[in-house]
């Protein structure tokens, strides 16, 4: 799947996150980042150029956000960021 940066699932979904990156997966450094709150990774400001601050890091594919995905195979755009981005591009 590609990721548009549309930055939803990291506003909306609920996931668990790491509080400081460098310690990586070790007791106590695992939070669960509640639906609805912006994760704490986050970077951008803008829909399309949002980024993850953890998605270089080598634990990276231990964590749920490397699990996202959607029924297709392959490297197709994501759907909800297609949606999302499309949304914008309306007028309100």
């Amino acid at each position: 799947m590609i990721c548009l940066r549309c930055g939803h699932c990291c506003f909306v979904y609920g996931a668990v996150v790491m509080k400081d990156p460098s310690l990586g997966f070790v007791k106590g450094n695992a939070v669960f980042k509640p639906a609805g709150e912006k994760c704490l990774h986050l970077r951008g400001r803008t829909k399309g150029e949002y980024s993850c601050a953890i998605h270089d890091e080598g634990f990276y594919k231990q964590t749920p956000c490397f699990y996202f995905g959607q029924t297709e195979s392959g490297d197709t755009n994501c759907k909800m960021g297609v949606r999302v981005m499309r949304k914008t591009k309306s007028p309100a």
